[in-house]
C-alpha cells in the first residue's frame, strides 16, 4: 500500500515536472532538458522513501527512454513543419498587398523617400522585418519599405495567397512555338522568347496547354520549366519610357500604368472595375480625346502602321494568330507593353515580344 501511495505521488511529481519544464517562459526545450527537469523533481521525491527507489527508478528509466525518443521525434517533426510553414510559391514569411491600384515601395521608411517600385494589389512579398508603421519587403526585383497597414501577413496572408497562385510555364529555349493544337503539325499562334512565362491551363505530359492572353495554345513540355508563382512588385524601370518622348505620350503611359492590377472583364471598358484588351485601350485613348471601336481587329485599322523597331510609348501593338488580330496592347517603352491580358492576371505589364506582334500602329503625333 505504501509503495502504491509513493508511486501515485511520484507520478504526480512527474506530471508536474513535465508541465513546468515544457511551459516555463514559453521557451523551446530539448528532450535532454525535459529529462534533467524531471530527474531533479524525482530526486527530491525519492528521498522520502528509499524502499520504493529501486523498483520505481527502473520503471522510470524505461519511461524516460521512451519519452526521450518521443520528445526528440516530436521536436524534429515540429522543426520540419516550421521550416515549411507558410511557404507559398516560394514565399515563407509572406505578405500580400491589399490595396486598390498600387502600393508604393520606398527606399527607406519615410513617405519622403524615393520610390523604388510598386506592388499591385494582391501581389506578394517576403516580409524581412517590421519597424512600426513600416515593413521592409522583398518582392520580385524590388527591395524596400511599404506602409504596414496595407499588408496582410501570417496565416491570413497564406490562406489568401492560395487563391492567387498561378502555375506558369517558363521558356528555356531561345524561341518556343505556341501552337493551336497539341501537334507539331498544328498552326503556330505565337512565339515565346527565352525566360517568358505563360499561364498553365493543363499539364498533358508531352504538351502543356497554356493561356496566351484570352486564347489557349499548346507548347512542348520539353522546353519549359513549370512552377507556381504569385504576382510581385514592379521596379520603377518597368514603368519608365525613353528620352525625347512628347508630354502627351508620357502622360498617356503614366495614366495607363496606374491601372495595372485591376481586373480583366470580357466586354468591359471600366479601367477600375474591369476591361478587356480593346476596352482598356479604348478607355485610355478616350481620356485623350481619341475615339476607337471596341474591337482589337477594328482598332488596328486606325492610325498609321509602323515597324515595331520604331515604336514609341503610346503606340499600339496587335497580336493574334496568323494575320487574324485578337489582342491589343499599349507600348510603354523599354520593350514593354501594358495590357488587359486575361481574367486570371488582369491588367499587367509584359514584354512587347512575349508573342510576335502582327502589326504596330501609331495614333499619337510626335
Amino acid at each position: 500500500m505504501k509503495n502504491s501511495y509513493i508511486c501515485l505521488k511520484l507520478f504526480g511529481f512527474v506530471a508536474a515536472a513535465f508541465i513546468s519544464v515544457f511551459t516555463i517562459g514559453n521557451m523551446n526545450v530539448s528532450a535532454g532538458e525535459v529529462t534533467a527537469g524531471v530527474s531533479g523533481v524525482l530526486s527530491d521525491a525519492l528521498t522520502e522513501d528509499k524502499s520504493a527507489t529501486a523498483g520505481i527508478s527502473s520503471y522510470l528509466a524505461d519511461c524516460m527512454e521512451t519519452s526521450n525518443a518521443q520528445a526528440t521525434l516530436m521536436y524534429a517533426e515540429d522543426a520540419t513543419t516550421a521550416a515549411g510553414y507558410g511557404a507559398v510559391a516560394g514565399f515563407t514569411n509572406i505578405g500580400i498587398a491589399i490595396v486598390d491600384g498600387n502600393l508604393n515601395v520606398r527606399e527607406s521608411a519615410s513617405e519622403d523617400a524615393e520610390l523604388v517600385g510598386k506592388m499591385p494589389g494582391d501581389s506578394a512579398c517576403e516580409i524581412v522585418s517590421t519597424e512600426g508603421e513600416w515593413t521592409l519587403i522583398e518582392s520580385g526585383d524590388v527591395t524596400g519599405y511599404v506602409k504596414s497597414e496595407y499588408l496582410i501577413s501570417g496565416s491570413e496572408a497564406r490562406e489568401y495567397a492560395k487563391g492567387l497562385v498561378t502555375t506558369v510555364a517558363s521558356c528555356t529555349t531561345t524561341t518556343l512555338r505556341v501552337r493551336q493544337e497539341a501537334s507539331t503539325e498544328s498552326e503556330i499562334i505565337a512565339l515565346m522568347a527565352e525566360g517568358e512565362e505563360l499561364e498553365v491551363v493543363e499539364d498533358m505530359g508531352d504538351w502543356i496547354k497554356v493561356n496566351v492572353d484570352d486564347e489557349e495554345g499548346y507548347i512542348s513540355a520539353e522546353y519549359v520549366d513549370i512552377e507556381d508563382k504569385l504576382p510581385t512588385a514592379m521596379t520603377m524601370s518597368e514603368v519608365q519610357y525613353g528620352q525625347g518622348v512628347s508630354d502627351v505620350r508620357v502622360a498617356l503611359v503614366q495614366y495607363a500604368c496606374q491601372f495595372v492590377g485591376n481586373p480583366y472583364v470580357w466586354g468591359g471598358t471600366s479601367l477600375t472595375n474591369g476591361a478587356d484588351c480593346s476596352g482598356f485601350v479604348l478607355s485610355i485613348f478616350a481620356n485623350y480625346g481619341i475615339s476607337l471601336p471596341h474591337s482589337s481587329a477594328a482598332q488596328a485599322g486606325y492610325g498609321t502602321r509602323i515597324d515595331a523597331s520604331e515604336a514609341q510609348p503610346g503606340d499600339l501593338f496587335f497580336y493574334g494568330s496568323g494575320s487574324s488580330i485578337s489582342h491589343v496592347a499599349i507600348y510603354i517603352g523599354n520593350g514593354q507593353i501594358v495590357h488587359a491580358s486575361n481574367a486570371r492576371t488582369g491588367i499587367k505589364i509584359s514584354s512587347a515580344y512575349y508573342r510576335s506582334p502582327i502589326c504596330v500602329t501609331r495614333l499619337l503625333g510626335n
